[in-house]
């Protein structure tokens, strides 16, 4: 075991112990008065019974298919038998990093609005550090999954074997399609959940009964916090861990493809470099929380600033003391290997910057909108849709020019069938380069479900208007981290999806070599086989020559019919999930307008509303609907490789990466844009709350909910789940196609 190894553990558990320290001293401040008190804890309890709900769902779902994977182990023997136990643990440990940052987010919403009594630096710092402790257990149970399964597998394959290395690491790629399903249901889930509830709230609340924002008269406005925290917060957490192990366990199998003939230890140094690089980073992004403060009175922009110096200079860091480390490991290729890292880091940058440009108050898109608001909500949707369609153009570009330069740097600045392999492993660094100061990056976004939470908090508890002003500060800034944050998730699907479609080629030669074990002999589609005994042959060939054996060029028809397939799966799955909202909002809607019919007290704040009515509706409405949309990601991988083999898979990951990156950015930053353009407005800008252009605004704003919430962010995990599957189940695609 190479020594650098035991630093992965180690930063697990300092990760852990940090997000520990941070609870317990958010856990030390007062909730504020007893009214701020209740209803933190109805939101509390709202929460705990959707997520309940919900892992009894997913627990199902994860059983069946650990079953169907034992059946394919142990009875089909076309799986690795590690596959079940690898794919159960990834959905467990997303899961768990979900419900402890939806826990701590609920404890500290009323902290943080008591804090912003006092000032908006102690708010802020209240917040933020809250969001840490999600951020920090992300990556904390991240590493302990990669280490705990890296130290089993290894004590049971010889790693001075380069072909059992590509096994471990290759084993260790199916604890990601546990995460991937678990991140799914609860970024879906949740996303519907959140959305249902807030466009509800808005419709009634804010339109026809003109009440403001968080008022306690509003029935949906419990369930719109509990939404806040269920999908922004517990459904981001299993969505970026997925993201983050994902990343890591791809560049390592790569690593392990890329070092194949280079001798053990340098193989196994390409291996565990980038689990050395994630635990240096989550070292780095402890450090890093600390650097977040501000002052009072404080602008969006140097609110920004504030988040910024932690983020940077934690990539700082990360960027000067990585080339040390990677130097003292021995790792070749140094300076092209680092240059990849770099890269990635600097491509996560400029995708989190262009986010903020297009979605911050602060800058013209969103004050373009806003504009717009005044000439009624027509024009807001034409306007945002208009941004939200070329803030898409810079992230496009980065991880385009981003991919190019890591691939050449990695293979050594050329480009030869013998250097692809190390080209992407190049990519697959700039990823874990990108994704490597996450600790501090998700802080940032479960810092904004916080911060609005605090200002529902302050709004219903009636504090004093200089609060609620302080929260809305940090509510705002909170759309733009949110916004950045998916920007990061989404630019690692991006870079992901092209390292995973380079493991699964090195998995077909796994699923071909159980082929031949069983005595058969396998017939490559351009008429060329292999027989029982060749496995060495096997595992010699190239990814340029496995990919011509299959045929995998764009004129195949296979390959053409699955890129097609693929991009209509990122618009089917986004109607689903946008017609999902649809249809739980308009059943809120039915029920907030009944309360306010058949309750006449609660406008004159005589009555209390029925909150845990429209909590059920929420909850319901999320189980119900999650269902087609996940039943559809998981299905499809299965289906095309039955039918068209590994030409139609490859397209299928490359048709949906590509269109799914794309439109998750779009709406992302849609939807930002339109919420922040009502926060532009609210601040006083165009007439002011209550005037026509805030209706207007509030529109966009509902427009934009299900997009950045919900379909959006959807559309990340969708791409990296099928990616992800399709590793599972190569072996199945390899012994069966039709085409």
């Amino acid at each position: 075991m190479p020594a650098w190894f035991w630093l992965v553990p180690l930063a697990s558990v300092l990760a852990l112990g940090a997000a520990y320290f941070f609870f317990s001293q958010m856990m030390k401040e007062s909730e504020g008065t007893e009214t701020m008190a209740r209803i933190a804890a109805h939101v509390r309890a709202g929460a705990l019974a959707y997520l309940k709900q919900q892992y009894k769902v997913v627990g199902i779902v994860l059983a069946s298919l650990t079953a169907i994977f034992c059946v394919l182990a142990y009875v089909l023997h076309m799986q690795n038998p590690w596959v079940p136990f690898a794919f159960l643990t990834g959905g467990l440990f997303s899961g768990l990093a979900g419900f402890i940052g939806m826990r701590t987010a609920t404890f500290a919403s009323a902290r943080t609005a008591n804090a912003a009594r006092e000032s908006l630096n102690h708010g802020l710092r209240v917040a933020f550090r809250s969001g840490a402790v999600m951020g920090l257990t992300v990556v904390g149970l991240g590493l302990l999954d990669i280490a705990v399964w890296f130290f089993v597998l290894t004590r049971f394959y010889s790693i001075d074997d380069a072909h059992h290395v590509v096994i471990v690491t290759t084993t260790m790629l199916t604890f990601g399609m546990g995460a991937a399903v678990q991140s799914l249901f609860a970024r879906v889930g949740g996303g519907i959940f959140t959305k249902a509830a807030d466009v509800g709230a808005d419709l009634v609340g804010k339109i026809e009964a003109g009440i403001p924002e968080d008022d306690p008269r509003n029935p949906a406005t419990i369930a719109d916090n509990v939404g806040d925290n269920v999908g922004d917060v517990a459904g981001m957490g299993a969505d970026l861990y997925e993201s983050y192990v994902g990343v890591i366990l791809a560049s390592a199998a790569l690593g392990a493809a890329a070092y194949f003939g280079a001798g053990a230890e340098v193989q196994l140094t390409a291996v565990v470099a980038p689990m050395v690089i994630g635990a240096l980073g989550t070292l780095l992004s402890v450090v890093g929380v600390f650097f977040v403060r501000t002052r009072e009175g404080a602008t969006a922009q140097q609110l920004l600033a504030s988040l910024g110096r932690g983020v940077n200079g934690s990539a700082v860091l990360i960027a000067l003391l990585s080339l040390a480390v990677l130097s003292m490991m021995g790792v070749p290729n140094l300076w092209g290997v680092w240059t990849a890292l770099v890269v990635g880091l600097l491509v996560g940058i400029t995708i989190g910057r262009a986010a903020e440009h297009f979605t911050s108050q602060g800058y013209a898109p969103t004050q373009r909108i806003a504009g717009s608001s005044k000439t009624g909500p027509a024009t807001v949707i034409i306007s945002g849709l208009g941004e939200g369609m070329l803030s898409v153009a810079v992230p496009v570009a980065a991880v385009g020019i981003g991919t190019s330069l890591a691939y050449f740097a990695g293979s050594g600045w050329q480009f030869t069938t013998d250097t692809m392999n190390l080209g992407l492993y190049g990519i697959g660094m700039a990823a874990v380069g990108m994704l490597s100061t996450l600790g501090i990056t998700l802080a940032t976004d479960a810092y904004g479900p916080i911060a609005d939470n605090a200002g529902g908090n302050a709004e219903m508890s009636g504090l004093p208007p200089e609060v609620r002003e302080r929260t809305d500060a940090l509510d705002a800034l909170g759309n733009t981290t949110a916004a950045t944050g998916k920007g990061f998730a989404i630019g690692s699907a991006a870079l992901t999806g092209i390292a995973l479609l380079a493991s699964y080629i090195e998995e077909v030669k796994i699923g071909i070599s159980h082929v031949l074990d069983r005595g058969n002999e396998f017939l490559f589609p351009d008429g060329s086989s292999v027989v029982p005994g060749s496995g060495d042959a096997l595992q010699e060939l190239g990814l340029m020559e496995m990919m011509a054996r299959f045929e995998v060029v764009l004129v195949n028809p296979k390959v053409i019919v699955g890129m097609f397939t693929g991009a209509m799966l990122a618009f089917v799955f986004s109607g689903i999930t946008m017609k999902a909202v649809g249809r739980a909002a308009g059943q809120m809607v039915d029920e907030v307008r009944r309360q306010f019919r058949e309750i006449p007290g609660i406008m004159a704040g005589t009555s209390d509303p029925d909150y845990a009515r429209c909590v059920e509706i929420s909850t319901r409405a999320a189980q119900r609907e999650m269902m087609v949309p996940s039943i559809l990601a998981i299905a499809a991988p299965v289906l095309i490789g039955v039918l068209f083999g590994v030409p139609g898979v490859l397209g299928l990951l490359a048709g949906a990466a590509v269109t799914g990156f794309s439109l998750s950015m779009f709406m992302a930053n849609a939807g930002g844009a339109w919420d922040n353009a009502k926060k532009y407005i609210e601040e006083g800008h165009h007439g002011g709350k209550g005037s026509a252009a805030h209706r207007a605004a509030v529109i966009g704003d509902t427009v934009g909910d299900p997009f950045k919430d919900t379909a959006g962010p959807g559309l990340n995990i969708l791409v990296k789940l099928m990616s992800m599957e399709a590793i599972v189940v190569a072996g199945v695609t390899v012994a069966i196609h039709l085409v």
